[in-house]
């Protein structure tokens, strides 16, 4: 069975000071969904109102990227985080992030977790519930859409919470034969191929599968793909995907 369309979104805003990291300005101009990360595992307010400003005037969906309180680690060492204290720490940077969509006039449409949170609430119960009730904290009766992993403990969570889920692939990443991320210590966990990606990309986002770390074919049950925005050449690979899937039919457009 063939999709007919689907969400492109990338991490953005991932600098902090001086410092840039991710091509904010371009790869607006491809993406449908940005990540905007809320100054956790990177970003401060002047970048968050930036690229909020420049989402907006683009017409690209803004959403929140919550991490672990994690700096120097760019949010991707694991860390232990009472439950009450992390809910509290998403519905933070939840709210951080909206009053500069709202700014900008536009709002905070959906909410996707960074890093190591977004590899800890695939399988652990107590960190996912404690996601959700961040949200559910920031977003009160919005009931902001929830992006993750099909299959996860997160999304579990979230719709026995009554929030919309939104399942995602990942178009350059390595996948294991349940369908979760390769782990990014091991090798070939990110691709740097971009004819790999590309092909991936178009295969995921047009027939739900992708060949697994180990050769396994894997479904993949996705309406968002995303493409990293820290990898090197991030915006002429994110264009050549975009490109790639509109030529093969796929639409690309913000998820529902």
């Amino acid at each position: 069975m063939t999709r007919d369309s689907i969400d492109l979104n990338a991490d953005l805003g991932e600098g902090f000071g001086r410092w840039t990291l991710t091509d904010d300005e371009r790869l607006l101009s491809v993406v449908t969904s940005a990540n905007v990360a809320c100054g956790f595992h990177a970003g401060d307010a002047a970048t968050m109102r930036r690229v909020c400003e420049l989402a907006a005037e683009r017409g690209v969906r803004i959403g929140a990227q919550v991490s672990y309180r994690d700096l120097a680690g760019f949010g991707r060492r694991a860390m232990d985080v009472p439950a009450a204290e992390l809910a509290a720490e998403v519905a933070y940077q939840i709210g951080a992030l909206e009053v500069f969509a709202r700014a900008a006039g536009s709002t905070v449409a959906y909410v996707k977790p960074h890093g190591a949170l977004y590899n800890r609430v695939v399988r652990d119960e107590e960190q996912a519930a404690a996601v959700v009730d961040g949200v559910l904290l920031a977003s009160g009766a919005a009931a902001l859409p929830v992006l993750g992993l099909p299959g996860s403990r997160l999304h579990e969570a979230a719709v026995r919470a009554g929030l919309p889920v939104v399942g995602e692939a990942f178009g350059d990443r390595a996948y294991r034969a349940d369908g979760t991320l390769l782990p990014r210590d091991r090798e070939g966990a990110v691709l740097h191929d971009a004819d790999q990606v590309v092909e991936r990309s178009v295969s995921m986002a047009r027939f739900g599968t992708v060949t697994a770390h180990c050769g396994q074919a894997v479904a993949v049950r996705a309406r968002s793909l995303c493409l990293h925005g820290d990898t090197p050449g991030a915006v002429d690979l994110a264009r050549r995907v975009r490109s790639t899937l509109e030529s093969a039919g796929v639409v690309v457009e913000a998820f529902a």
